[in-house]
């Protein structure tokens, strides 16, 4: 089902933004999910954001009223698209996010928002390395993905929901420690806080 289903929540975004909505009540709504991941860290008007795998510019709204400097990158450019009507505050870059066009030491944060359960693991990998090589010194990654649940009353309704709507590389994210892979890559001062029954993660780490 999921390879009927799945297209048909990108090739309409009513349909996927009614999605995020829904799932998104689990931590009180849009406004807190799309925040959560950006607690504790401290943005100002000139600080340089990049929203990584930005889609059509969900959470990029909420960057553009912290920061001047947001940048959205996306793969698509269809999202991309969307997300300079819906969000034009922003920059836009339509790029891999394992191979961005940016310098090194380029951003004080990178963001993202439920996009690296899309990747396989080696790809997750090399994410993690370009992410780090656009970071400034002290810079941080901040990112919101889902997560093996905690509590057990939690597996039916996120299984159904990654079987309707997800491919095996979510599956794959729910078994990797993604802590121990921003280490090995580099970052540090890790720290994981998690949600709605442990099917969310919020990681925060400094480079």
């Amino acid at each position: 089902m999921a390879t009927f289903l799945r297209p048909l929540s990108y090739q309409y975004p009513w349909l996927y933004n009614t999605i995020s909505r829904v799932s998104a009540l689990a931590v009180g709504g849009e406004k807190r999910f799309r925040s959560l991941c950006l607690e504790g860290i401290k943005i100002n008007s000139d600080s340089k954001i990049l929203d990584l795998c930005c889609g059509s510019g969900q959470t990029t709204q909420f960057l553009v009223q912290k920061s001047s400097q947001v940048t959205g990158l996306d793969a698509s450019p269809k999202a991309i698209e969307r997300a300079k009507i819906g969000v034009p505050q922003a920059n836009y870059v339509n790029a891999l996010a394992e191979k961005t066009p940016f310098p090194e030491q380029e951003f004080d944060l990178v963001h993202s928002s439920v996009a690296l359960h899309e990747m396989e693991t080696e790809q997750l990998r090399e994410i993690i390395k370009e992410v780090y090589r656009i970071l400034k010194p002290g810079g941080l990654f901040a990112f919101i993905d889902l997560h093996k649940p905690t509590n057990f009353l939690l597996w039916p309704s996120l299984a159904t929901f990654m079987w309707l709507f997800e491919t095996e590389t979510a599956w794959e994210l729910l078994e990797t420690d993604v802590i121990d892979e921003l280490k090995n890559l580099g970052f540090n001062e890790c720290q994981q806080k998690l949600y709605a029954g442990g099917s969310l993660q919020v990681i925060q780490a400094k480079k």
